[in-house]
């Protein structure tokens, strides 16, 4: 007898056909953890040429994992490179990307695409601890309620900072949105243009002052520090700015344990060695420099235990690390704290001219590593390479589709597998630009000072362009402008396309 055939349906052949074939996995992708120190230069880092200060655990970082020698933040001063750290994109094309007073509003649009968001879209839990300083709110902040927008609106799912800096008001913490630690019966009232009535600054009241202000910092008095910006209330809420490291440490290791699971990407933004430089007394007198010595030593001892904590929860093997800084370094920021008297024979620029504000290439050129143990093998790089990269290198090693306007895909730049960097970057300090091309810098004149004299850094302000070899002359002592002016050209006219129709006419621009 002839056996006929079952024919199944399609859906039950299909499900049959699927249940025969081997499962396939979850595409796998690691820990990011982002470590941004804030004002640390290019010669703070032993690894980096450093011999009067030692750095041993982000030393280890550098002799685990490639150390650039031409890494850039975007530049010379903090909330444009974070900004640009971010989104990916030029601050300059942010007119709203500049020093932010602590009361400013929130500057990345919160439909705006980050590094966060993307890896959202790609399955990670995301958090930030540490500095913030790219604005809360929308312009009228009301510390006393969930402060919004801010980071958990911009692609954050767990956030713990300061609103701005530890030298601006108001100083206490945020964690998603709300000020930790704040009473209903002792509200927290902050203010950037008058005083509230009776309450102390450092301008009036130099008694109550355990840190001298040397300029701009002179407004209200908290820790026995003046600050920048007026604040009244809220006392149970203020910070202690020696236990400011141990506190943001904590969080940052909280957050690693509670997301071992991963995928997890954490922005750990410490605020060292910003101004008031505070060492918990654990670190005073350990670096023979005073305070901004100390507490360089007090966050590298920072970066040991978070990579302790990797190592301990078993995550440091699929943990990618981005090491870097937000600008370069500045000895007299504000406050009379011994950096300049103390400073021996340290150089915090290391071999560059310049400083933050400025954009000589101590400015923007920073200490920037990767570390992937186990992934990265140990090498110098000299690529050029930006903050503004991390973006769209992100996005293409987790397979994301969403890219940053003006970051460049380069992870295997990033991993050592390569060192074809940028050819171009445009480099930025306080709202003025000049071009890196290969191994080329070109600052156009700026009719301003040249010279911050409260700071005593070179800002790169000249009557004329100002052109230099940084492989000859890494120090930028010549001016080549004269002498080489088929390569100014040139600059100028790749400086003129990325910069657009404004700077067309340069030549003939007095520029402010």
């Amino acid at each position: 007898m002839k056996i006929k055939k079952l024919l199944l349906p399609a859906p039950i052949l299909f499900f049959t056909a699927c249940q025969n074939q081997p499962m396939q996995p979850e595409p796998s992708y690691p820990n990011i953890l982002v470590i941004y120190l804030d004002d640390l230069g290019y010669g703070d880092v032993g690894a980096y040429g450093a011999t009067e200060i030692k750095t041993p655990n982000i030393d280890k970082l550098a002799e685990g994992g490639v150390r650039f020698t031409n890494g850039y933040a975007s530049s010379a001063t903090c909330t444009p490179s974070r900004y640009a750290l971010l989104t990916g994109e030029y601050p300059w094309k942010n007119e709203n990307a500049r020093i932010l007073a602590g009361e400013a509003p929130l500057i990345i649009d919160t439909t705006q695409i980050t590094i966060p968001k993307m890896l959202k879209g790609k399955g990670y839990q995301t958090g930030i601890v540490g500095k913030w300083h790219l604005g809360l709110g929308t312009g009228h902040v009301d510390w006393n309620q969930r402060v919004s927008p801010g980071p958990n609106e911009v692609g954050f799912d767990y956030s713990f900072i300061m609103a701005a800096t530890q030298d601006r008001t108001p100083t206490v913490y945020l964690e998603n949105g709300y000020v930790v630690g704040l009473s209903k019966e002792d509200p927290l009232w902050v203010n950037y243009q008058e005083n509230f009535e009776g309450e102390p600054t450092g301008l009036v009241s130099p008694g109550l002052l355990k840190m001298k202000w040397h300029h701009g910092h002179n407004n209200s008095i908290h820790n026995g520090i003046p600050r920048i910006g007026f604040q009244k209330g809220g006392k149970s809420a203020m910070w202690v700015d020696e236990e400011m490291a141990d506190q943001f440490l904590q969080k940052a290791q909280q957050y690693i344990a509670n997301h071992k699971n991963g995928p997890f990407f954490l922005y750990y933004a410490m605020h060292q060695p910003h101004v008031p430089r505070t060492p918990h007394p654990r670190f005073m007198g350990s670096s023979g420099m005073g305070p901004r010595g100390d507490v360089i030593v007090e966050a590298d001892w920072c970066v040991g235990e978070i990579l302790k904590t990797l190592e301990e929860e078993g995550v440091l093997e699929n943990t990618l690390i981005f090491f870097s800084s937000d600008n370069g370094p500045v000895i007299n920021d504000g406050y009379y704290d011994e950096a300049i008297e103390k400073l021996g024979n340290h150089k915090p620029w290391g071999p560059l001219r310049g400083g933050k504000y400025s954009l000589f290439e101590a400015g923007t050129r920073v200490p920037f590593i990767t570390f992937w143990k186990g992934k990265i093998n140990p090498s110098v790089s000299d690529a050029l390479i930006s903050h503004l990269d991390l973006f769209s290198s992100i996005a293409q090693l987790t397979g994301s589709d969403k890219r940053g306007p003006d970051s460049h895909e380069l992870m295997d730049v990033f991993l050592g597998k390569s060192k074809q960097g940028r050819t171009e970057l445009i480099l930025e300090a306080t709202s003025r630009t000049a071009l890196r091309l290969g191994d080329w810098v070109m600052i156009p004149p700026y009719n301003s000072p040249p010279i911050n004299e409260m700071v005593n850094i070179e800002l790169g302000n000249s009557s004329e362009f100002l052109l230099y070899n940084l492989k000859d002359d890494l120090g930028q002592q010549e001016n080549l402008s004269k002498s080489e002016p088929e390569k100014l050209q040139e600059l100028l006219k790749v400086f003129k396309s990325l910069r657009g129709e404004e700077f067309q006419n340069i030549e003939q621009l007095e520029l402010k």
